[in-house]
């Protein structure tokens, strides 16, 4: 949704959307960055309403960000280019020095992640950073306690593979076409891609409680 002409909307969704859990992932897309050698330039996919964008200008890094809607954080030094994801060509996205496309490329078809994936090898970028969402078998426990209070979070993700992910074309054009995990969309599936693309995956994580897999690629 755009909500570039209704800062109040845009203030209801950013407390919506970046909740606790989104918070650490949001935080982490920056932390992978940290041990990359060269990185200066990043040109970010996807940016939403824009925290990634803004903790990476705040550490140093000159930003670019490109999605399919209006600018929804408009600063002087973060230059935004309005394009579709698939309609992307390698040279518009090349002379970076690392592409971080997060939580984007489950908005598209399985089968277009190749040619995207492609793209990004295709630019000569050194470093690309992606992640989708994982549900593959996991477990998460946490108990925190002091004198005053208490809380715990239990999550328990098993059996997805067994089941069809299920998207609604009609309801949410825009919504996840697919998440790992889930039967026909295994880890192993998507490394294959990945791999098959051209590139190395340099390091591997996962997110916690918002459950994302993390890749840090190196183009090769």
């Amino acid at each position: 949704m755009d909500y570039t002409n209704n800062q109040e909307a845009r203030r209801i969704e950013w407390f919506r959307y970046y909740s606790e859990k989104r918070i650490t992932h949001q935080w982490f897309q920056v932390h992978l960055l940290k041990d990359l050698a060269n990185v200066n330039s990043v040109l970010e996919i996807g940016p939403g309403l824009g925290l990634v964008s803004s903790m990476l200008h705040n550490v140093g890094f000159k930003v670019t960000t490109i999605d399919y809607l209006p600018n929804q954080y408009p600063h002087p030094e973060i230059k935004y280019f309005k394009k579709e994801i698939m309609e992307l060509n390698s040279d518009e996205i090349s002379g970076y020095d690392c592409i971080i496309c997060c939580e984007t490329l489950e908005h598209l078809l399985w089968d277009d992640i190749d040619s995207i994936l492609n793209k990004f090898h295709s630019s000569r970028c050194e470093w690309v950073l992606i992640s989708v969402p994982y549900q593959g078998f996991q477990l998460d426990f946490r108990l925190y306690f002091n004198l005053y209070k208490f809380k715990k979070y239990f999550s328990l993700k098993i059996l997805k593979f067994l089941k069809n992910f299920k998207f609604d074309k009609e309801a949410d054009p825009y919504g996840h076409k697919w998440e790992v995990g889930y039967k026909k969309y295994s880890l192993s599936k998507l490394e294959k891609k990945i791999k098959k693309s051209g590139f190395k995956i340099y390091k591997r994580e996962f997110s916690s409680p918002c459950r994302s897999v993390f890749f840090v690629l190196k183009n090769i």
